[in-house]
């Protein structure tokens, strides 16, 4: 018994010592994976730079639509290059449709009732009013013809016919001449056409009506998201059925309003935006000398870059969560570099890149 403890004894002790000798080999340290970056300048400063798409002022283009509707087709995909003009978004616009068929079909009943008006005389009406006129001639010659037979019997004899009777003949003639006053008035009214002053309210009428079926066609070509130049398309926020407003759509995860769509100019050239600290600002070079290199994080890859313009002001830093409440304001200078997009880097609008400025 007393042979078998002092066994596991001894065996217990070698297996400590090996594992202390091995807890006390130091392991080499690993290479990093990438080199941080360094001032490539004598005098150089450090700015925090971000990749934008190249533009002459501002950074994307953010597309919000100028009406309220339900995505209704998006005939885009992100990354995609489009021309101006191209359709990036059409919303559900049965009710402006609706309301355009509408507001044409009077507009055309306006000007169809004004073609009529300016048409006067219709032949046909012209035709009726003239035969009117020769009826009623017609009919003062029969009283007339009658008045002369009973005038010339009672002169012949006045007992012959009653007073009555030639009283009667008499205001028949009368009666005949201003039916046929009449008749030649309306033929002159109806060959005269329509008057002027219809014809003017009628040409007023169609004007507003027309000008708003054409007010609602601009509102329903609003319904269609068009590409205000040539670009990339970055991004696309809204999916099909989705509610947008002329707040942009709705983000789930930020909870707050996102442009509908970002587009981008083509992917030759892109800018970098970098963000001088106000107390680097004394030292920055002026642009005839500026010099300036990016260096791409997590990578060794270092690009030089072009300076475009300098934007003459300083304004709080956008990478503060809250600019109102943020107790320590710091500002920045922000200048604007260009670079040609190299082929074997992936380079993304909105990336985060280290920026040191020299001359």
């Amino acid at each position: 018994m007393r042979k078998i403890i002092f066994v596991l004894s001894f065996v217990g002790l070698l297996a400590g010592g090996w594992v202390a000798y091995l807890s006390g080999i130091t392991q080499p340290p690993l290479p990093p994976t990438f080199s941080p970056p360094t001032n490539p300048y004598p005098s150089g400063i450090y700015a925090e730079g971000m990749v934008e798409s190249a533009q002459p002022s501002g950074e994307n283009i953010n597309v919000y639509p100028e009406v309220s509707g339900t995505v209704k087709q998006i005939p885009v995909a992100e990354g995609q290059e489009v021309k101006k003009g191209t359709e990036l978004l059409l919303l559900d616009d049965s009710i402006q449709r609706a309301t355009v068929e509408q507001l044409q079909s009077q507009a055309q009943a306006a000007l169809t009732l004004l073609d009529e008006l300016k048409a006067q005389p219709r032949k046909e009406t012209l035709d009726v009013n003239e035969a009117q006129v020769v009826s009623a001639q017609a009919s003062l010659k029969t009283a007339q013809d009658e008045l002369d037979k009973q005038q010339a019997a009672y002169d012949l004899d006045p007992k012959s016919i009653s007073k009555d009777a030639l009283d009667s003949a008499i205001n028949a003639v009368i009666t005949a001449k201003a039916n046929l006053e009449v008749a030649r008035r309306q033929r002159d009214l109806t060959k005269a056409g329509a008057w002027v002053y219809d014809i003017n309210n009628q040409e007023r009428t169609y004007n507003a009506l027309y000008k708003s079926y054409l007010s609602a066609s601009a509102l329903l070509s609003k319904y269609t998201l068009r590409a205000p130049r040539d670009g990339v398309v970055l991004a696309i926020n809204p999916t099909v059925g989705s509610y947008v407003s002329a707040q942009g759509a709705y983000d789930t995860y930020t909870q707050g309003m996102d442009p509908v769509l970002v587009l981008g100019s083509p992917r030759a050239y892109l800018n970098v935006r970098c963000y001088v600290d106000e107390i680097l600002v004394p030292r920055v070079p002026s642009a005839a000398k500026m010099k300036a290199e990016m260096s791409v994080r997590g990578s060794t890859i270092k690009i030089p870059l072009t300076f475009v313009r300098m934007q003459p002001i300083v304004s709080p830093k956008i990478e503060l969560s809250d600019q109102r409440l943020e107790r320590v304001d710091v500002r920045v200078l922000p200048i604007i570099f260009r670079i040609q997009k190299p082929k074997n880097v992936n380079l993304y609008p909105g990336l985060l890149v280290d920026v040191y400025i020299g001359e």
